[in-house]
Order: C-alpha cells, then structure tokens, then sequence
C-alpha cells in the first residue's frame, strides 16, 4: 500500500497567554507506490496520547502511530500542554493541529474527508472534545479557524475519561480545571456526555468492564449520549482488563514476551477497519 515512510514534525502554537512555548505535532506520512497507485488518498489520524493531562504517554503515541502508518494511514502525534497550563489549551491546539492537516491534505494526499482524531483516557477526554466543541464559536475565536476545518470526521475513543461529574477522574479534571475546577459553566462543558449533538462525529469507543482508574460508565454515558442523537457507533467492552492497554500488547507493556497480548488488542483492526468503512 506504501512504498516510502516520511517522518513528519511541526510546531503547532496557539496564542494563549499561560502557552509560552509551541505544541509538537509529529508523525508518519506514507507515501503512494507508482507500482500500486500513485494518487491514492489516505485518511488521516491524529493521536492524542493520555496521561491525566499531567503528561503525554509514550506507550500512547509512537508505537500506536507506527500500527496506523503501516495500514496506509497517515498518522499524527500531538505532544499538547499539559499541567500547569489549563483549559483550553490542550482542545485549542488540538483543534489547530486538525485544520493544519486538513488545509496540506493535497501536499500529504489525505482523504480530508476522512480526518480522525483517537485518544487514550485524558486524550480520550481532548479526542471527544474535539468532537463536541469543534463548531463551539468562543473556542474558534481562540484559534482564528473556522468550523469546517477544524472539525474531525470520525473520533476513535480509547478508555477515555467523558465526564467531570459522578464517575469522573478527578485527577484529570484537576489538572485540566486546576482552580476553576468547581466553576459550573467550566464542569458542564468538560462533561462531554452532555455536549453531544447530532453533529458529533461517529465514533468509535473501547473500554474495559472493570477499569478501576476511568470506570466504564464514563463510555456508557458517552455511547448513551450518541445513541440519543442518532450519532453512528461502534462500541466493544472488554470484560477484564487494566486501564491503560494502549495496543493491548507486548510492545507497549513490560515484562510481557513476543506475542504476549490482551483480548483488547483486537481494537486496533476494528478500527481500522472502522475507518476504511466511512
């Protein structure tokens, strides 16, 4: 499907006055085979690695990356800002990183009608804001974009954090809300469960039944909220399984032998696959 592999790197920077330095925005680009098609169109995603908005996984990013580049996608990284810096730097560049690769989708040949955005637990968090907030015009102000460009296609949820209310994870919320956290217009709209609309992107969303860090209910409520709007979903709860699997393999988990995975790692295909069918 691919004949070369160009690595990508760009700073993404949002005019923010607690953002004093630019976000990493970093990747793979596969390039067409003259062999196999020369003006293929690819999708495109954009990972958001979790890690409670204290940091940005690495077990979240470039081996995730690496699985999407060799099915033919092309695949994006954002190392956002994390604690200290606040809302809503982390959705703001986020936001500025998809309308970066939807306004090169001809240089990188990108299907720009397929731009989708997957996050892990708190990157989960920014994913489904993207998704609920990306037409939200006090953000678009922020950023100087306009809706349209900004918008994600299809949203890829991975054991993410949904809600700032009973089942929350208070660790993400603090460090997303820092002193504002028991700001009630703040709560509401960081509870993405009631964000959603009808013109939230169709997702795709995996949990697993007795993760004790993010409990399921935070994808309940959000799959609930989907159903409600008539938003397309496809949905797998594992029945066991710790929170943060990433891959759900050897390659992102220590001390587990070649070959060694989780029943969850299946995710990945489905996804893929999930893309491909838009």
């Amino acid at each position: 499907m691919v004949n070369n592999m160009r690595y990508f790197a760009k700073e993404i920077m949002v005019e923010l006055e607690e953002v004093k330095e630019p976000a990493l925005l970093w990747g793979y680009i596969p390039d067409n085979s003259g062999e196999i098609e020369n003006d293929r169109e690819h999708p495109a995603v954009l990972i958001l690695p979790g890690g409670g908005y204290e940091m940005t996984s690495e077990r979240e990013g470039e081996a995730v990356a690496l699985k999407f580049a060799s099915e033919g996608i092309c695949t994006f990284v954002l190392k956002y800002h994390v604690s200290p810096a606040r809302f809503p730097a982390a959705l703001c560049e986020a936001l500025t990183a998809l309308a970066f690769i939807r306004e090169n989708s001809s240089e990188y040949h990108i299907d720009k009608g397929n731009i989708s955005v997957c996050g892990f637990s708190a990157g989960g968090h920014l994913a489904a804001s993207t998704g609920v907030h990306w037409n939200k015009e006090e953000i678009l102000k922020l950023i100087g974009k306009e809706a349209a460009a900004v918008r994600p296609d299809n949203l890829l949820l991975c054991y993410p954090v949904i809600t700032s209310g009973e089942y929350t994870h208070e660790g993400s919320m603090r460090s997303l809300l820092g002193d504002k956290r028991e700001d009630e217009k703040l709560f509401h709209f960081n509870s993405l469960e009631e964000q959603v609309a009808a013109d939230t992107p169709r997702t795709f969303i995996w949990h697993t039944w007795n993760d004790d860090v993010v409990p399921v209910e935070n994808t309940l409520s959000f799959i609930t909220a989907l159903a409600k709007n008539k938003v397309e979903a496809e949905v797998h709860i594992y029945p066991k399984g710790f929170h943060g699997l990433s891959l759900g393999n050897y390659l992102v988990n220590g001390g587990w032998s070649y070959g060694e995975d989780h029943p969850s790692s299946d995710w990945f295909q489905k996804a893929v696959r999930f893309l491909y069918d838009k």
